[in-house]
């Protein structure tokens, strides 16, 4: 599993113009599945993303975590990440989840995040989304499991 998070001030997700995931303060993941990624994965992407260090501790390094900070998470499905983009101009998806295994793969990595966050938002896993997010830093990085 990918997750490309992103330290954020602010994010939301909306699906035909109506807002349907909104955080304040906290991290936007970008998730995506692999074909051949296993429940073992999922634990281990929620755990990063839970205890991942990127918010300024009171020296400014970073030593906390967004549990650390109760910040909000807002996890959205994207396939497109899991592409493989080594050869040509068009990304090939071969590697990336049949539909049915990436929604039910993200859908148990929100339910793990529920359980120990208070603030969990979402996309809509294969709809048309908009994604805005005012990026903190800008603070990003790639997590696999």
């Amino acid at each position: 599993m990918i997750g490309l998070l992103q330290r954020v001030s602010s994010a939301n997700v909306s699906v035909d113009g109506e807002i349907v995931g909104e955080i304040g303060r906290g991290l936007l993941v970008l998730v995506a599945v692999h074909r051949d990624d296993t429940e073992r994965d999922i634990a281990r992407l929620a755990e990063r993303i839970l205890t991942y260090r990127v918010f300024p501790d009171g020296d400014g390094r970073m030593n906390h975590s967004v549990c650390d900070e109760a910040g909000g998470l807002l996890l959205v499905p994207q396939f497109t990440l899991a592409a493989d983009t080594r050869k040509g101009t068009r990304a090939s998806f071969t590697r990336a989840a049949q539909p049915e295994k990436g929604a039910d793969f993200f859908h148990q990595l929100v339910k793990i995040c529920r359980e120990r966050l208070q603030t969990v938002e979402t996309g809509e896993f294969g709809a048309h989304m908009q994604v805005s997010l005012v990026n903190d830093g800008p603070v990003t990085f790639w997590l696999e499991s």
